[in-house]
């Protein structure tokens, strides 16, 4: 018995890609190629500035998962042309004609809105903060909330998005508001789970101004629900992190989350 399947145009797509194969792709430097490593997958030399022979990476990189590695990380740009080698290789996978109009662009373009949507990982909390934080004697809750996140999961590289609400307790310094959603912006613009996301926001925040105390709630809908597996479209995750006085107080975290569901 014979099995044809046709990309709709009436091409046997099965002996198309037993004919030309998709070119092979070019292997990408990765910093795993200049780095030892243990048996159980931990880097046997700690990253520093000063580490000789190596080139200083993204120390102040919080939560980079490769933290720990002496690295500096290709640009941007410089990974374009392999990740287009890739998706056009993605293409040819599903039994697509990568040459015809409509995708002819497609693999380009795709691997710049990935770069785009990982932006994060080029971004340092230093960065985002550019000296935005102020001495001020305040000592009452200051709460940010509903601001817009949009994310991959790292999972399925599908979607999530939501809201993200940032409360904390100043303690002698003060963070421009709109810092808050360039905190949010830069971990979420980066390979995410919600749990972690939600966790790297309040320490981010913990780091920039030594707060008494630093809360965070995430409410998201994550797009590996919504069209595959459970399919379920209206479920929303809800997350939280509270540190510092939002953990030890129940009178100051029932005021924050109070403040975080008012309309």
């Amino acid at each position: 018995m014979t099995t044809t399947v046709s990309n709709g145009n009436g091409t046997d797509v099965v002996s198309l890609l037993k004919k030309t194969k998709p070119p092979a792709l070019k292997k990408l430097a990765s910093w795993k190629d200049e780095n030892e490593f243990d048996g159980t997958g931990n880097p046997k030399t700690p990253r520093t500035s000063t580490t000789p022979g190596k080139t200083p990476g993204h120390e102040n990189c919080t939560f980079h998962h490769d933290l720990e590695l002496d690295h500096k990380p290709p640009t941007r740009e410089a990974l374009l042309p392999d990740m287009t080698d890739s998706y056009k290789m993605l293409l040819s996978a599903l039994g697509e004609n990568p040459e015809r109009q409509g995708l002819l662009k497609t693999p380009e373009r795709a691997a710049k809105a990935m770069l785009f949507f990982t932006k994060g990982y080029d971004q340092t909390l230093t960065d985002v903060l550019n000296d935005a934080v102020f001495d001020e004697d305040h000592d009452e809750m200051v709460v940010v909330k509903d601001i817009e996140m949009f994310s991959m999961c790292e999972h399925h590289l599908v979607p999530f998005y939501g809201k993200v609400s940032i409360g904390y307790l100043p303690k002698n310094k003060i963070l421009g508001l709109s810092k808050l959603a360039r905190i949010v912006e830069m971990f979420s613009r980066r390979l995410q789970v919600q749990e972690r996301l939600t966790k790297q926001i309040a320490v981010a925040v913990t780091q920039a101004i030594q707060p008494a105390g630093v809360a965070v709630v995430i409410e998201g809908v994550h797009m590996c629900m919504v069209m595959r597996g459970v399919q379920k479209i209206n479920s929303k995750t809800v997350t939280s992190t509270m540190l510092g006085v939002f953990r030890d107080d129940s009178k100051t975290r029932e005021e924050f989350l109070n403040l975080v569901q008012s309309k």
